[in-house]
């Protein structure tokens, strides 16, 4: 028995790998439709459910398709809620080394140098993540904050008027759009 297992080893391995691929492949495709379908709600919400929508679409984006790289995540994550950033940026690059195709290692990490006062490498973990993921809403209202805190509210009105073009509903981009545009009315963008 045990020469016959050796023996179709390799070609079981085979059909496991490729078993796995494709039920990977089907759940990204499955993924990307669902998300099709929330960005379109939340162009138009229902009974004002922007929150339910939005804390869908930030769950599927959360899904690394790895539980390694999840658990990075969640880990750094912590680590933001716990105020160690720089544990959490530890965690986090680890991360995006390993899963540098996965937006949300390179956004959670954004926020972290955000919150360290690191804008600079905040902005360019936020180029990295709507390079992978252009309706990162999330993302796009940070880069306003990071605007707001080096005084150009200009390119902030910009990244917020491009967050609200995504998430049209949700007050905080609403009110920042309307703040930006009074505080600019008058300036050429």
């Amino acid at each position: 028995m045990r020469c016959f297992l050796r023996k179709f080893t390799p070609a079981v391995a085979a059909f496991v790998l490729i078993f796995s691929w494709t039920a990977s492949q089907s759940a990204a495709e499955s993924d990307a439709d669902r998300l099709d379908e929330l960005f379109a709600q939340l162009q138009e919400p229902l009974d004002g459910n922007w929150q339910s929508l939005q804390s869908q679409i930030e769950k599927l984006w959360s899904r690394s398709g790895s539980d390694s790289m999840d658990l990075l995540l969640e880990r750094g994550r912590k680590a933001i809620e716990d105020g160690d950033y720089p544990k959490a940026v530890e965690h986090l690059t680890a991360l995006t080394d390993h899963a540098p195709g996965f937006a949300e290692g390179w956004n959670a990490r954004a926020t972290a140098f955000f919150l360290m006062k690191k804008y600079g490498l905040s902005i360019s973990d936020i180029q990295k993540t709507l390079a992978l993921n252009p309706r990162h809403f999330g993302a796009l209202v940070g880069l306003g904050q990071i605007y707001e805190e080096l005084d150009d509210p200009e390119a902030a009105l910009r990244a917020y008027e491009a967050a609200q073009t995504i998430h049209p509903a949700r007050p905080d981009i609403l009110q920042s759009v309307e703040r930006l545009r009074d505080q600019t009315k008058g300036q050429s963008l």
